[in-house]
């Protein structure tokens, strides 16, 4: 029937109510038969301890969390276990690489030597930071920019395919001459971000620099939770490159950074730090976290109304009351010194 509303998912609730009515009508009629016999349970005042009144709810929650629990599990579907290290769909990080490939690019005055070309230092560092986070639990995209955007891979779990595209394909040779505009870069990793889980995201670019307009910045979507900017080059002595001197622009990409809410890192001399690192990593361990669902609580009902039931009985036993009936152990010392002295009399009698 169209509209009509299933009740198998409130099968649990409804026999939770019942068993709630069934319980406390069987504890009303033990209340009821218990206070006849009060003043031998609890002696002469026959009232138990002040704690005691409280188990008839306690019993009563007890038995309605594990009719709850146990119909909740029996009519849920079972939950599939990974194996370690696997990620289940949908959980997983993403790694978006923004990579300038301008020919300033393949200049050769980064590294600590100061020898290295730029390229080749932008790889190390992509090297260095995939041997020190889960790169199975990562899908790696890369975007090349240099007077535009181009996305390259998207969504790659095969780390090589990212290697070659970080170190040996002329990336430049896919666009047209011209000014290197990162903001087009940002702009496109934007787009690609847009539909992935919140905070799921660390966008890493790698460049030079370049000329930051005062506007036209891209807002970063809600899946964007961390933002580096890696500057690549020499950012004190440049090297000439079409007439012109080239050396890493400090001043805008910390600009690119600031605006975004990112972090600014000069990669040309050291890699990444292990701060940084680290709070990548927890970003991704803690989006693969798995919110407890109705199963979980399921499990913890069980475990409050099992131990609860079991836990009760002696509890009432020990602590239920201050009566304690039968004969003390010092009334039969006393009654024994007594039959002593009457037997000692006796026996004077007798002589």
């Amino acid at each position: 029937m169209v509209g009509s509303v299933s009740a198998e998912p409130f099968i649990a609730e409804i026999v939770a109510i019942l068993v709630l009515v069934i319980a406390f009508a069987a504890e009303a009629l033990h209340i009821r038969r218990a206070a006849r016999l009060a003043s031998l349970a609890f002696g002469a005042s026959g009232k138990p301890r002040l704690w005691a009144y409280a188990s008839p709810f306690l019993r009563t929650f007890a038995m309605v969390a594990l009719a709850w629990g146990l119909t909740t599990l029996l009519i849920g579907k079972p939950k599939s276990f990974r194996p370690e290290g696997s990620v289940q769909p949908g959980k997983e990080q993403h790694l978006l690489i923004l990579l300038d490939v301008s020919p300033s690019m393949r200049l050769e005055d980064a590294g600590p030597t100061k020898k290295q070309a730029r390229k080749d230092r932008a790889r190390d560092i992509m090297r260095s930071l995939f041997e020190r986070i889960p790169a199975d639990q990562y899908l790696v995209s890369v975007i090349a920019v240099y007077n535009g955007a181009k996305p390259v891979v998207v969504d790659s779990r095969d780390l090589d395919v990212v290697d070659g595209v970080l170190a040996d394909l002329p990336l430049y040779q896919a666009f047209e001459s011209g000014q290197t505009r990162l903001l087009d870069g940002l702009t496109e990793g934007a787009k690609i971000a847009k539909p992935w889980n919140p905070a799921s995201t660390t966008i890493i670019m790698l460049s030079d620099g370049d000329t930051v307009p005062p506007q036209g910045m891209p807002a970063m979507p809600a899946s964007v939770g961390n933002v580096l900017i890696v500057g690549i080059g020499d950012p004190m002595q440049g090297s000439f490159i079409d007439g012109r001197q080239s050396k890493q622009d400090v001043f805008a990409l910390r600009q690119i950074a600031t605006r975004l809410r990112g972090i600014y890192h000069d990669g040309n001399e050291r890699h990444l730090p292990s701060e940084l690192v680290a709070e990548v990593a927890n970003r991704g361990e803690n989006n693969m976290k798995e919110p407890w669902t109705k199963r979980e609580y399921a499990l913890l009902m069980i475990g409050l109304g099992g131990f609860c039931l079991s836990l009760l009985p002696i509890l009432l036993e020990h602590f239920g009351t201050s009566h304690l009936p039968g004969i003390r152990s010092r009334s039969i010392s006393n009654w024994r010194t007594q039959a002593t002295a009457s037997d000692r009399s006796q026996q004077r009698y007798a002589t």
